[in-house]
């Protein structure tokens, strides 16, 4: 399970030392976090008819995989630090690129972290409820989690490396169990699958609603294209980490429903409270204290989403400043532990101010948008860099191209689509979130041209 410590070629500043084991342990975490344990019981309250989840759970996987094929042919091609952001400066130029790092940082991934340490506390607060002021101790305990996480990734990507792995299969075991359990020895009966509500058919816009929510579940796939610049073998680590990645959380996915299922009928999951889904169906198979387990379940697994955001995050500033389009002491690395220390630090800084402030709530909101946005254009860097830059060496193409990233445009094509007719404040807000990045990346560039003079 230790990384290689073999160096080959690399992004400048930092060394090749993560092993395949090691990016699909922060894929699987980063794509595992709380969206399965929690998004069911909405689906069964709009949709009513499992088939109809378990296929729209399986529609999602792939999709999810059409993405994670076409960031593959991207990740192999310029196995670089800095993910989505190397593809758009490579395909669209630097200021798109630029737009993309400044989304990963105010939203992406800094919003992402704090929404995700918050709701670590509150799931550690069911578990040992501490005081009455639980707004400021839930803030003190994301603060902790996310700190402490940041001291172990600036000290260098083994130490780094070593924690994911531990979470990763920590986590793994205590879903495994779960499963194996609810199967083995859960009072759950297979009939449940039957049940439909009485209520008239879903129409096609709570369908799309409930796949978009499952499309977020599954957010994260892509992660490992930021991790490149320090994977050993990537053109072949890459394409096989994400895919396999995908296809073993989709597998997941769709056995943890049938959990559900198995364990309570869909008009059951479908009354309140539905957000914790995976607790109501632990209760119902083992009883009431097992709800307990399931709670630890999900701190453990929003803990390793978090570490792998705090691994992976920092890497997209480091490859902005090692282009400057950051200042370049956010591409500083520990000369023996490889992290990009610094970027490490300023994205928990922005966390922690999010965190304390409570804007992250805010930015959560339309986070999605601003992801599916960016994922698409990065998407779309296939068949653009294939035209514009037919002679970059692609260990890996794509199969059955161009189907996959059709499939993934048409269908980002839709829910942002749907998001705007829908939801069209939150969408705005989205953009005019991207947008703040254009006038901080010229007045960065007018800075930069003083300097030079």
């Amino acid at each position: 399970m230790n990384d290689s410590h073999a160096v080959g070629p690399s992004t400048p500043g930092i060394l090749r030392k993560v092993s395949g084991f090691t990016t699909a342990c922060v894929l699987v975490s980063s794509v595992i976090g709380s969206g399965i344990f929690t998004t069911t019981g909405f689906m069964a309250r709009d949709l009513g008819d499992p088939w109809l989840i378990l296929s729209l759970w399986l529609l999602g996987a792939l999709f999810a995989l059409t993405g994670a094929m076409s960031y593959s042919e991207l990740g192999a091609a310029m196995p670089e630090a800095g993910g989505e952001y190397v593809y758009l400066r490579q395909a669209y130029g630097p200021f798109f690129g630029f737009l993309s790092g400044w989304a990963s940082f105010t939203v992406g991934f800094g919003a992402a972290v704090a929404a995700a340490a918050m709701s670590f506390a509150a799931y550690f607060l069911q578990i040992f409820p501490i005081g009455h002021e639980t707004d400021t101790i839930g803030k003190t305990l994301a603060l902790l989690l996310v700190w402490t996480f940041t001291f172990v990734h600036t000290a260098g990507v083994e130490a780094g490396g070593w924690l994911q792995r531990t979470l990763t299969v920590s986590k793994m075991g205590a879903v495994f169990l779960l499963i194996s359990g609810a199967f083995l020895f859960g009072e759950g009966h297979w009939e449940h699958l039957a049940v439909q509500t009485a209520e008239p058919q879903p129409h096609i816009g709570t369908i799309v609603v409930s796949f978009i929510f499952v499309i977020y579940a599954y957010s994260g796939w892509n992660v490992a294209g930021s991790l490149a610049g320090e994977i050993t073998e990537p053109e072949r680590t890459i394409p096989r980490t994400m895919i396999a990645g995908t296809l073993f959380v989709g597998l997941v996915y769709l056995i943890l429903n049938l959990v559900y299922f198995y364990a309570m009928p869909v008009t059951a999951l479908a009354q309140a409270p539905l957000l914790p889904v995976a607790e109501k169906a632990a209760a119902a198979l083992f009883g009431p204290t097992a709800a307990h387990f399931v709670a630890a379940l999900l701190c453990l697994s929003i803990a390793g989403a978090v570490s792998a955001m705090v691994w992976a995050g920092p890497r997209v500033y480091y490859a902005m400043a090692r282009d400057r389009l950051l200042p370049e002491v956010f591409a500083e690395t520990r000369a023996k532990g490889g992290a990009p220390w610094k970027s490490i630090i300023l994205q928990s800084v922005w966390t922690s101010i999010l965190i304390i402030s409570g804007t992250f709530e805010q930015l959560v909101v339309y986070s999605g948008v601003v992801v599916t946005i960016f994922t698409a254009l990065a998407v779309a860097t296939v068949p653009v860099l294939r035209w514009s830059n037919p002679n970059l060496p692609r260990p890996y193409r794509i199969p059955l191209y161009p189907l996959p990233p059709l499939l993934f445009l048409s269908a980002s094509i839709m829910i942002l689509a749907y998001t705007l007719i829908g939801r069209p404040l939150e969408s705005l807000f989205a953009v005019a979130t991207v947008l703040t990045g254009a006038p901080v990346y010229l007045i960065w560039r007018r800075f930069q041209r003083g300097l030079r003079r």
